[in-house]
């Protein structure tokens, strides 16, 4: 969403603040691992839109076509896959259709110290796989879900024959053993087994340091349907 203004998110929290009966200033920073790029302060709307402005140059970096493979490496702040999943959807429109993303995080050991057991129940699966059977999944709370589809990304799902097919797949080369990440519909990769060097070398590979801070588009329509 960095860049883009007009989100439903966005008019929820504008519109919960016009109930408010008094003004609202916003001190928005815009903050880059180097150090602070910009600092707006004022009326709330004028403050976010300048600060939005100014993340949306700093904080999207623009590739020119997308990559089959992108080797997200998260740092130790991020200690469950509830947050290390931003290896996942901050790539995402940079992959192309049938890519992968590797999170690798080898000292991630569970999926959510807060809600592990009810996305164990639930899996990642994406947007049509819940809605297309929304009987089933309608009393799951909405953050679970959504955080589900977020990670697993763009999809299908055929309710007839009840095949889900993602856009592009995930794999976690965490401490997250295999059984369980094929138990919550995810690949799964020994982190011992990779090289970040090598897969640096690799053309069709993108590794991503400390990821989870930039987000990474493509400038022009390509085969993943995006246009940017």
């Amino acid at each position: 969403m960095i860049g883009t203004k007009a989100t439903p998110v966005r008019a929820v929290i504008d519109r919960a603040a016009r109930l408010l009966d008094r003004p609202l200033w916003l001190l928005a920073p815009v903050v880059m691992h180097e150090g602070v790029a910009g600092l707006f302060c004022g009326p709330v709307h004028e403050a976010w839109s300048a600060a939005a402005d100014l993340s949306s140059r700093r904080h999207v970096v623009w590739r020119e076509k997308p990559v089959s493979r992108v080797l997200s490496i998260m740092p130790a702040m991020y200690d469950d896959l509830w947050v290390a999943a931003k290896g996942m959807y901050k790539v995402e429109p940079a992959v192309a259709d049938g890519g992968e993303v590797v999170i690798y995080a080898p000292h991630v050991h569970e999926v959510s110290h807060t809600h592990g057991r009810l996305i164990d129940e639930v899996g990642y699966h994406c947007k049509d796989y819940f809605l297309k059977q929304w009987e089933r999944f309608r009393d799951v709370p909405g953050g679970i879900l959504a955080h589900s589809t977020h990670v697993k990304g763009l999809g299908t799902y055929d309710a007839a024959t009840g095949k889900e097919t993602p856009r592009i797949r995930v794999t976690l080369a965490t401490g997250i053993p295999r059984e369980h990440c094929e138990r919550i519909a995810l690949g799964y990769l020994d982190p011992a087994t990779v090289d970040v060097e090598a897969w640096k070398k690799d053309p069709d590979t993108l590794v991503v340091p400390r990821a989870g801070e930039m987000l990474y588009r493509i400038r022009t329509s390509s085969s993943n349907g995006r246009t940017t």
